[in-house]
């Protein structure tokens, strides 16, 4: 896009220039021009009329699988990003397992370039931290972060080897770039499927507790202190948990973390039905841990809301409980659940959009996350009043597993831009200004 656009009449959220507002945001090309108040920046720009909606930093999600390459039945890059698109993200960062595995440079260009021919969202690619996954020895990772990674992971698999974890942590200070971590003890775990306690235990089916994680959490917060390294904890899912990382944060070391949508919303109780759409790793656990993870983002211990969008094809999921697949979709419903946490005064408006745009963006330093001047013009337009009832069927996401089939929402994207240029549109509401503006 080469020419001006006004997004005008809408609230602007901006948590980095602390911004909530009613104001105006100029677009020049690719870039953020100005915001300003209601009729001080527009000009002669073409004009988007935002009245009634929100108007946010692009949303950033760092915590994707897209299946692509190997996986295509499940998710493709392409369907994955119009999945992203439609629920406002504009950058997303995706996990290594794939087939094969991105522990190579070429795997990894091999994603960008698909990337490019998606042409929506901004993809970032996460590379491997072992060779394989297998958690034996480091991947290529310097090789990787040369031709575009932004973290590293094992993603769907813990690293058991504290040797190779602690080696990791090391070698990716050079870098600056955060190991990502997938918390389970394997021993602990010892093939459950769903957390461990009385519902299991009425249930017939084995438990993971709480201590398969919280040890492993426990383990890689002293080796970040050992080594000064970046650890990021990905889907944290129990008190105890959170509570370590609060500590950890306290002193002073390099850790962060998030949290999952499912993980802030439902219980162990959703797998009462056998719904193998609540099956997930780490599991659904208990309300106590649900309330944990809510102050925890709230009070920041919890840096960002990641979906852990992780398609899967209905035969993985159609299955026996204990042999279903782990995950389930995300990407389109994170938006408005994200806003419940606002509706029942979990997180201020502010402090939600911080958690889903710039506290991202930080974790694996992006280019996103603001509206200030100079900053891509990634934009998500929200409409906070738009009543919707979850349909997987309609989802861009290739796969359909989602546990939150049949939920009344409340707040949609309907406009989003990225470089400027509306890649998404909810409804068909762009003037015919817009139009001639690009």
């Amino acid at each position: 896009m080469s020419g001006r656009l006004c997004i005008t009449g809408g609230t602007v959220v901006d948590p980095v220039a602390g911004t909530m507002a009613p104001a105006d945001v100029l677009i020049d090309g690719d870039v953020i021009a100005a915001v300003g108040a209601p009729g001080t920046v527009a000009g002669d720009a073409p004009a988007l009329d935002a009245r009634g909606h929100l108007v946010l930093p692009g949303l950033v999600d760092i915590h994707v699988h897209l299946r692509e390459p190997g996986q295509e039945y499940k998710e493709t890059v392409a369907t994955g990003v119009a999945a992203a698109l439609a629920g406002g993200f504009t950058s997303i960062a995706c996990m290594a397992n794939t087939t094969p595995v991105n522990d190579s440079s070429a795997v990894t260009q091999f994603i960008l370039d698909r990337a490019k021919v998606a042409a929506g969202a901004r993809v970032y690619p996460i590379g491997a931290l072992s060779v394989g996954l297998e958690g034996e020895r480091l991947a290529e990772i310097g090789e990787m972060h040369r031709t575009g990674i932004v973290g590293v992971s094992d993603d769907g698999r813990p690293v058991m080897d504290a040797g190779l974890m602690r080696r990791a942590l090391e070698y990716t200070k050079l870098f600056d770039i955060p190991v990502i971590v997938h918390e389970e003890d394997c021993g602990l775990a010892g093939g459950g499927c769903m957390n461990e306690g009385a519902t299991a235990l009425r249930l017939g089916l084995r438990g993971v507790p709480a201590a398969a994680e919280e040890v492993m959490v426990a383990r890689d917060i002293a080796l970040a202190e050992l080594t000064g390294g970046r650890l990021h904890v990905a889907h944290l899912s129990t008190a105890g948990s959170v509570a370590m990382v609060r500590d950890a944060k306290a002193r002073g070391l390099r850790v962060t973390a998030e949290a999952s949508p499912h993980h802030l919303f439902l219980t162990e109780e959703a797998v009462a039905s056998y719904d193998t759409n609540a099956k997930m790793a780490p599991p659904l656990r208990t309300r106590a841990d649900v309330d944990a993870l809510r102050a925890g983002l709230a009070d920041g211990t919890i840096d960002c809301i990641a979906t852990d969008h992780a398609p899967h094809h209905a035969d993985e999921k159609d299955v026996e409980f204990e042999h279903a697949a782990n995950g389930i979709v995300g990407l389109e419903t994170a938006l408005p659940l994200a806003l419940r946490l606002v509706a029942e005064g979990v997180l201020d408006l502010p402090t939600l959009v911080a958690r889903m745009t710039i506290g991202p963006a930080r974790i694996l330093n992006l280019p996103a996350g603001t509206l200030a001047p100079g900053a891509a013009a990634d934009v998500t337009i929200v409409d906070p009043e738009r009543r919707w009832k979850v349909a997987a069927r309609s989802f861009r996401s290739k796969s359909r597993n989602t546990p939150f089939e049949g939920w009344d929402m409340v707040g949609r994207a309907v406009t989003v831009l990225v470089g400027g240029r509306v890649a998404h549109e909810e409804e068909r509401q762009v003037t015919a200004a817009l139009r001639s503006a690009s």
